[in-house]
């Protein structure tokens, strides 16, 4: 039974799209059919699972030229895509972050200056997990805090107060918390999540409107804020409340933790100065241009820059910072999943399927462009809930962006908003990784995941509101 389930999970989505083809029901141009077949199949091996995401996102490579929707070079040529090695050098200070332990000992102590009262532990975890995933990917967050945060957890191990409700709720909110806060973070950066990275391939290659790093953290940056500190206070407050302050146990880990760490590391140091400086050119490049026009500084530049230079710079024992072998823990799929949307989405372009498709949105009539963006936002909170966010983009935002042009509008003005929506996906363990990590606590029922981020999706939603009609 399981094998036939299996065997269908692989034969149907391709069947459909070539009665898809076949059939061409509408009567469209064989070329528009082929591909929307072609995203039929696409999309039900993502949300099936069928073989591994990055696989299905292979499938570009192997149906474009045969099926004469681009030639070889073109279909291959979105894979190595300048947004795929931003994000490459992202993943990588992201490995020399964690070897260095620079996270841990910048989270703890935070953790110490916010405070080591109950809910105020929880600001500290939330308010690191915001930082840390605004410059590394939210599943590396979440995996850098998690041990943290269950060490904290397990000092109720022992107490009398375990069954008590409060303390239940203190463990919600700290393991959500990180969950949420590592989604969240994502939003404010070019780099803090792949379905950014894959909003502006997009918007560059198809629609030649370039962002640079500091002008996405204008939009993103106070409505990732703003949705933390909301998150933080429903959670605490409202959904889970926390009825106790005191936490002696928790003040003491925390200092005996950064004890553990001792001094700055050589790596630690070293790291920190990459990190700063890399930060500091992502978001003066406009400044240094205007200075320097001619020279060749931009985003993925400064990403590469600062990742290979850590394969230079010695730390600890005057051994590099990192070493090859280290990459073997880079998550490659996730850079092939960029290449595959990105063809997906010329392909879109090419054939005439955007043109199509944005004909017939834009022919809804008596809606301003606000009402229209906040439509597009609503939808994008329910299509992140079925697929996956980097899926949703890759597919949406395209037709986001050319429904912007046809009202004579930035495509930036409608891309941003609709992609900062497939993150807010707060309600399903297996919505988005983060929440998947939380829930392997075993600390957390589904129905409570349900309560608190269907609260949070609807936050969300009208702060993209907000966000909509300020910008």
């Amino acid at each position: 039974m399981k094998q036939s389930s299996h065997f269908l999970k692989i034969v149907l989505p391709p069947l459909i799209a070539l009665l898809l083809g076949w059939i061409n029901p509408f009567h469209w141009p064989i070329q528009v059919v082929m591909v929307l077949g072609i995203l039929i199949w696409m999309l039900a091996w993502w949300l099936l699972e069928t073989v591994p995401m990055a696989v299905t996102s292979l499938l570009p490579i192997l149906l474009f030229p045969v099926l004469d929707i681009s030639t070889m070079e073109a279909s291959c040529a979105p894979y190595g895509d300048k947004y795929v090695f931003l994000f490459l050098g992202g993943f990588l200070m992201a490995l020399a972050l964690e070897k260095s332990q620079l996270h841990k000992r910048f989270s703890l102590s935070l953790v110490l200056i916010t405070g080591t009262n109950a809910s105020r532990i929880i600001l500290g975890f939330m308010l690191s997990s915001w930082f840390i995933s605004m410059w590394i990917s939210n599943t590396a967050t979440t995996l850098m805090m998690f041990p943290i945060a269950l060490a904290v957890a397990n000092l109720f191990h022992t107490d009398e107060t375990e069954h008590n409700r409060s303390i239940r709720n203190f463990k919600l909110n700290l393991f959500l918390g990180i969950a949420y806060a590592s989604s969240i973070g994502g939003m404010a950066t070019l780099i803090g999540t792949p379905p950014n990275a894959a909003a502006v391939g997009i918007l560059s290659e198809t629609f030649h409107r370039h962002i640079s790093f500091a002008e996405w953290m204008l939009y993103g940056t106070p409505f990732s804020l703003a949705l933390l500190l909301l998150a933080y206070y429903i959670l605490t407050t409202w959904i889970f409340p926390i009825r106790f302050s005191k936490f002696e146990k928790g003040h003491a880990f925390i200092q005996h933790e950064l004890q553990q760490l001792g001094a700055f590391s050589t790596s630690e140091k070293r790291m920190l100065k990459v990190f700063c400086a890399a930060v500091f050119l992502w978001l003066s490049e406009g400044i240094f241009k205007s200075f320097f026009p001619a020279y060749p500084l931009s985003d993925v530049w400064v990403a590469m820059a600062a990742g290979v230079s850590l394969f230079i710079i010695k730390g600890n024992n005057q051994e590099p910072m990192l070493h090859w072998d280290d990459t073997s823990r880079l998550p490659w799929g996730i850079l092939l999943m960029f290449g595959g949307g990105l063809s997906l989405a010329m392909a879109f372009k090419k054939c005439g399927a955007l043109d199509m498709l944005t004909t017939h949105l834009a022919s809804l009539q008596g809606l301003s462009a606000d009402a229209y963006l906040i439509l597009l936002c609503g939808i994008g909170l329910i299509l992140t809930a079925f697929m996956s966010n980097l899926a949703m983009v890759t597919i949406f935002v395209p037709v986001v962006a050319a429904l912007a042009q046809t009202r004579g509008i930035d495509p930036l003005v409608f891309a941003i908003p609709v992609t900062i929506s497939a993150s807010c996906d707060f309600m399903f363990p297996m919505s988005t990784p983060p929440n998947a990590i939380a829930f392997s606590s075993g600390h957390i029922r589904p129905a409570e995941m349900l309560r608190a981020g269907i609260v949070l999706n609807i936050i969300s939603f009208l702060l993209l509101v907000l966000l909509v009609l300020i910008f």
